[in-house]
């Protein structure tokens, strides 16, 4: 059986690397006493894939990770036992039951959601929704990137699904492309903006948690995003 499970990653353990990550779930796991699969070989591994890995630093509501076991008795209480297991900072949300058909969490992803706040004294004074609204409203947004082979010069306007300001709370929210194909970064988008209004961007000043991670059950065309929980049943 395969489930999908979400989990949120807070506090320290934001500077923890995916890597890092993925061996404290193979461990909390095991003891958790989960009948979870493990691949065939000489050297046999637990049957587990992540969505799309958090950035250093980032803080998240939304991860997602796909694993196979051989037994289960309710997603209830695969939630209960692996967070009796949890550290500080991690946390089981829900588990998932995925049909045989469904795509792995990685190849699903399609986009992210991420509020990004700004540390005491670094709070930009030009944002506002005007300003976001004047940013979002362009039909191109052109940027430089740099990639393994070098800097790159792209419209990121087609990746950036949404784009808002909360007044009140001093808040940018984004839900860019998180997918292989386009994968913007919210510190590019909020670079840019701070470039495009004349300001000194300074990357420390953000606190980006990113809120949910999603597929797309529309069409290339016709995009739907939802939840990467949004398949699969409760069992």
């Amino acid at each position: 059986m395969k489930l999908r499970v979400k989990f949120s990653k807070h506090g320290e353990l934001r500077f923890i690397g995916h890597l890092d990550v993925m061996r404290y779930f193979q461990k909390a796991i095991r003891r958790a006493g989960i009948d979870i699969a493990y691949s065939a070989g000489f050297s046999p591994h637990q049957i587990m894939s992540f969505a799309a890995p958090l950035g250093l630093g980032l803080e998240s509501n939304g991860e997602y990770m796909d694993i196979e076991v051989n037994s289960l008795t309710s997603a209830r209480e695969f939630v209960n036992a692996l967070n009796a297991q949890m550290v500080d900072g991690i946390q089981i949300l829900e588990a998932r039951l995925l049909p045989d058909h469904a795509k792995n969490a990685m190849a699903s992803v399609a986009a992210a959601r991420y509020t990004i706040a700004f540390r005491k004294g670094y709070e930009p004074r030009f944002l506002t929704s005007a300003v976001i609204a004047d940013f979002f409203g362009q039909s191109k947004i052109v940027v430089t990137k740099q990639t393994k082979k070098g800097e790159t010069t792209f419209d990121m306007k087609p990746f950036l699904f949404t784009c808002s300001f909360d007044d009140a709370l001093n808040t940018v929210t984004l839900v860019v492309d998180a997918s292989s194909a386009g994968n913007i970064k919210p510190s590019l988008v909020v670079q840019t903006l701070y470039e495009q209004n004349n300001a000194e961007f300074d990357e420390y000043a953000l606190l980006i948690t990113r809120e949910e991670t999603y597929l797309n059950a529309g069409t290339p065309k016709e995009i739907r995003l939802e939840p990467l929980g949004f398949i699969g049943s409760d069992y």
